[in-house]
């Protein structure tokens, strides 16, 4: 029913186009390619998962409108499923678009879902967008899936550095038992001692955790033991979670020790609305001025990028972040991939070979998309956002900068 919708609404524009230009010849699309997004809508991250849907919602509305002015023969309808941030729902979800005949997934945006349809993806032919995924563990050459975000070993390296430069000394690490969450725990604590520092890492929690008192006590635990070496003012504690961090802070804001150092955080958290909704959590936020890094929004292409974050916003309420934008670039890289085949997906081969070609091209609003030898994004810098309170609401505030 869709795909018969959107061709009755492209023979509407083509009618009314030859009205306008009754000697431009123009074709009526012969073909619809779609693409799925796989995005948590609801529950954890859903944040970044409502976003993105908007976002990759928006550009097919901008790439048709392009295929239309060019008379191409095809034109792309996307579609969102809701993973809800479960990894058995996120293959379930892959199965039926794979029978369904899709060539392009644009998600899941949680390392841990990835995984879990990594032995998927190599046995189809889909090729698969991460707009968020940060596992090094995932960093794999001549696989299907591709991510237009930077690795944990960048994110991780960045806020590290960020750490010691600010005199800090011995950090706490603690994480959610997932791949993109240890995968952060591990990387910022081994850039944090690069950096001289000396880190305690916490074994990660289980995703199925409600009850957080005993994490708690293992964090106070291996704070006290770095309040003691270098003082309260040079020990700090790194939290990579989704919005099951909102728990942590409440037990923690009721805790002098934990109250009085400061923290940050890893990306699973910025412009999470459930950090926002609860004052507690908010308010230890502030006081312990957490902050935590998103992949960056450059300011040399901040006329193309600040027009779309916009239209989400004015869309879905949230500010989105750059993950969420560069799954609207990847929209973008998969039309031009598919004009250079005029909309088909017969060549498999032709087909990934042309998708790494337009992505190392390619300048997004996001930026340069050019990938690694593991289809990985290969740079970027990371925006520091906090949050504010203003009168009696608390909003996410950009306090900084990587590369300051």
């Amino acid at each position: 029913m869709k795909k018969i919708l959107l061709l009755i609404s492209v023979l509407v524009i083509a009618i009314g186009f030859q009205a306008c230009k009754k000697n431009h010849t123009y074709y009526v699309p012969s073909k619809i390619v779609d693409v799925k997004g796989l995005f948590s809508l609801t529950g954890n991250w859903s944040s970044l998962g409502v976003t993105s849907s908007a976002a990759i919602q928006l550009a097919m509305e901008d790439i048709n409108t392009y295929l239309a002015k060019k008379n191409a023969g095809f034109r792309i309808a996307a579609s969102v499923s809701d993973t809800k941030l479960d990894v058995d729902l996120a293959k379930t979800l892959f199965t039926k678009a794979n029978s369904e005949k899709i060539h392009f997934v644009i998600g899941p945006q949680s390392s841990a879902e990835l995984a879990g349809l990594k032995p998927l993806s190599d046995a189809a032919n889909i090729i698969v967008v991460s707009q968020s995924s940060t596992a090094g563990s995932l960093a794999i050459a001549n696989d299907n899936i591709f991510r237009f975000c930077p690795s944990d070993k960048i994110e991780g390296a960045a806020i590290a550095n960020t750490i010691a430069k600010k005199g800090f000394k011995g950090l706490v690490t603690v994480a959610r038992d997932d791949a993109g969450n240890k995968g952060l725990q591990t990387s910022t604590g081994a850039a944090f001692i690069t950096a001289g520092g000396q880190v305690a890492a916490i074994d990660p929690y289980a995703t199925t955790t409600t009850d957080y008192t005993a994490v708690i006590a293992s964090i106070k635990t291996q704070l006290n033991t770095m309040i003691t070496a270098y003082g309260t003012d040079k020990a700090a504690i790194y939290l990579a979670s989704f919005d099951e961090g909102t728990a942590i802070f409440k037990l923690a804001a009721a805790d002098p020790v934990l109250s009085s150092v400061k923290w940050f955080g890893g990306d699973g958290v910025v412009l999470s609305t459930a950090f926002l909704n609860d004052p507690v959590v908010a308010d230890f936020a502030i006081k312990t001025g957490f902050f935590a890094p998103s992949f960056g929004l450059s300011a040399a292409t901040q006329d193309k990028w600040a027009p779309v974050a916009a239209r989400i916003k004015a869309k879905t309420g949230i500010d989105p972040d750059a993950f969420a934008l560069v799954a609207y670039d990847a929209m973008w890289t998969i039309a031009y991939t598919l004009e250079g085949t005029n909309g088909s997906t017969d060549d498999f081969a032709a087909l990934k070979a042309g998708f790494v070609a337009n992505a190392n091209k390619n300048t997004g609003i996001v930026g340069a998309e050019a990938l690694d030898e593991f289809g990985d994004r290969s740079n970027g810098t990371f925006d520091y956002f906090g949050i504010a309170k203003n009168g009696t609401s608390y909003s996410w505030q950009l306090v900084g900068k990587s590369d300051e």
